[in-house]
């Protein structure tokens, strides 16, 4: 069932949306070459429990999930792009990390994600990065009322292609509210003018993910990680964006911090 919210529930949001998005500038500060990916997920745990928030995925057993997830944030490293499972990993020169971090903040969620690299990058993992960054832009832009969902769905999807990247619709973006994950469905192509119409109120997890040279996802042993099937890097990006007559307000927004 899709939900739309009040004025006043958008702003009820708002203390989530801010925790999401210091809670992750601050992780990306901190993570470096030889940091552990477990330090990373210890980190994100204290700041939650600092914060008297509460995390949306230590508990989280969906469908496709072996088992709970038992962690606060997926980290995904180089060819991993989606549900990475922290586990006793060192970071290397050169990794590519994808962070994404959904907590709830008194009953409301806000889920986030993003993808940089630590110590020397490569260019072609700088241009990925860069690529799913204004596909989540492109998405935000598209976010007004008056729009359908296959308006977002398909501005995400000219950005990748106009870069050669194939697209991959089985995990995209959903609704957000008192849990992490609701309808709508937004795929990451599709056509626009088609789907359900953008009203006031609707809040939603837009999220742009890509492989560099592959649409095709393999799922590790610990039954969640989802990596490249070719072994290509990925990068994914991801905010909270709620949509009103005055134009989309992104939620989990880190502009406030003097970061992206």
């Amino acid at each position: 069932m899709i939900e739309l919210r009040t004025t006043d529930e958008i702003d009820e949001m708002r203390p989530a949306g801010r925790f999401v998005a210091e809670t992750l500038a601050t992780l990306r500060d901190e993570t470096r070459v030889g940091t552990n990916l477990l330090d990373i997920d210890r980190r994100a745990h204290e700041m939650i429990r600092a914060a008297g928030a509460e995390s949306c995925y230590i508990d989280y057993h969906p469908s496709f999930g072996a088992s709970p997830f038992g962690k606060v944030i997926c980290t995904s490293i180089n060819d991993a792009v989606l549900h990475g499972l922290p586990f006793d990993y060192v970071l290397r020169d050169g990794d590519l990390v994808s962070l994404d971090f959904a907590v709830s903040v008194n009953g409301w969620v806000a889920d986030s994600a993003i993808s940089f690299v630590v110590g020397t990058p490569r260019d072609e993992d700088l241009a990925l990065i860069d690529t799913t960054e204004r596909a989540l832009d492109a998405a935000i832009a598209a976010a007004t009322v008056g729009n359908r969902i296959g308006d977002i769905s398909a501005a995400i999807a000219a950005v990748a292609r106009g870069e050669g990247l194939s697209i991959n619709t089985d995990f995209g973006g959903h609704g957000v509210g008192r849990v992490m994950h609701g309808d709508p469905h937004v795929p990451n192509d599709g056509r626009a003018g088609r789907g359900y119409p953008l009203r006031p109120g609707l809040v939603m997890a837009l999220e742009p993910w890509f492989l560099q040279t592959t649409d095709v996802l393999r799922t590790d042993a610990d039954g969640w990680t989802l990596r490249s099937a070719d072994g290509s890097r990925g990068a994914h990006a991801e905010h909270t964006v709620a949509i009103t007559e005055e134009g989309p307000i992104v939620l989990t927004d880190r502009a406030f911090l003097g970061v992206r």
